[in-house]
């Protein structure tokens, strides 16, 4: 019997070419991420990661969750989650301490993939699907002198390359500004794309409402993070006052923190990150009480190949939300941004071909890690 030998965090980052400004006024000079390394003593290593800031996650890794591991056996994945979440739930029942849980729970279900010889979403259920649609996520904000301009020709730029499906950024401080940015994309991408506006819950409750009313005339799929996360309350006034789908939840963690929302349907559609709402282990969790209630499910993903493999796989074990004849199946979503550790940290990149992409079938998650491009990137 396998028993787990080594646990290493890798911390990695990238300048970015030329920066991009999120909704809530976040400068993103460079990309990077926490890959967590699990080896076992027969010679297994499995890969994880972990969403937020990557000194955080590797502190919480090396200090107190990697030795808490060690000599465990790696196919009790739950048994260790539940162990690791009640070490530190008396001072980190959110945040970066659950994202690094996420990253080693990642990390593990790839061992237990390997072990078995089969890809991870036939381990936690089988595959609802084999392959998923994306939706391009871009459309920040960089040239302040051109913010249409540059909406219009990214936008332009995706469906040439295949997505049927984008998400862009709004968050101008005008109701009209932002109202006039998004017409302007939807305008130019036409009524076959489906379109989807993401706030980073810039918004005030009144302010949401305002703005989501004239956005709904442009046919938008759903309206993300439009107020603060704390604001439950908010949230259920902003998804009653308005017709299109709210979605949120994306720095939400565990099956407890994202309870009240989806028991209230504050939000219409859920969007737990695997690498940081607790791992695919509780991400199954959070899907199955968003089902239980009638709400969607449709995963944040913004990290490296290991963390796309492993939404992807999460993805292809859920199901569809309701079920019917012709269903909606969750949308994968597909970050556009510049991003080394998306495109060459997997020696086969995931990649999309007219906005579908198709789930791992390799063993584990499916992703071969070129270590070279860690030793490149890492952070001393």
């Amino acid at each position: 019997m396998s028993k787990v030998k080594k646990v290493t965090s890798h911390v990695i980052a990238a300048p970015v070419e030329q920066p991009f400004t999120s909704s809530r006024g976040w400068l993103y000079k460079t990309r990077g991420t926490c890959l967590v390394e699990i080896e076992t003593d027969d010679g297994v290593v499995g890969w994880g990661e972990c969403y937020g800031p990557s000194a955080v996650a590797k502190a919480f890794i090396d200090t107190q969750l990697g030795p808490r591991i060690i000599g465990r056996d790696p196919f009790d994945v739950e048994v260790v989650w539940e162990d690791l979440y009640n070490r530190i739930k008396d001072y980190g029942p959110k945040g970066m301490s659950i994202a690094a849980i996420s990253g080693i729970d990642i990390a593990l279900w790839d061992i237990v993939g390997k072990s078995c010889g089969k890809p991870v979403h036939k381990l936690i259920g089988g595959a609802f699907r084999t392959e998923v649609q994306s939706y391009a996520t871009g459309l920040y904000f960089i040239d302040f002198d051109n913010l249409i301009g540059e909406a219009v020709e990214e936008a332009e730029g995706y469906v040439r390359d295949g997505f049927t499906a984008i998400k862009m950024k709004i968050g101008l401080g005008s109701v009209a500004k932002d109202f006039e940015r998004v017409k302007a994309v939807r305008d130019a991408i036409g009524s076959d794309i489906r379109l989807m506006v993401d706030a980073n819950h810039c918004f005030s409750v009144p302010t949401a409402i305002r703005l989501g009313r004239k956005l709904e005339e442009l046919d938008i799929e759903w309206f993300e993070e439009p107020i603060s996360p704390e604001d439950i309350d908010g949230y259920v006034e902003v998804s009653r006052a308005l017709d299109m789908a709210v979605a949120g939840g994306e720095n939400e963690f565990t099956r407890w923190g994202f309870k009240d929302a989806i028991v209230r349907k504050a939000m219409d559609i859920v969007q737990p990150d695997v690498c940081a709402a607790g791992g695919i282990t509780e991400c199954k969790k959070i899907a199955t009480l968003a089902s239980a209630h009638g709400v969607e499910c449709v995963p944040h993903a913004w990290g490296s190949a290991v963390g796309l493999a492993a939404t992807l796989h999460f993805l292809a074990a859920i199901p569809d939300q309701p079920p019917s004849l012709f269903p909606a199946p969750p949308l994968l979503e597909f970050e556009q941004c510049e991003n080394p550790f998306r495109d060459h940290l997997a020696k086969e990149p995931i990649v999309q071909v007219r906005g579908v992409v198709q789930i791992p079938t390799a063993p584990g998650l499916g992703v071969d890690v070129d270590r070279s491009i860690i030793d490149k990137y890492r952070v001393a």
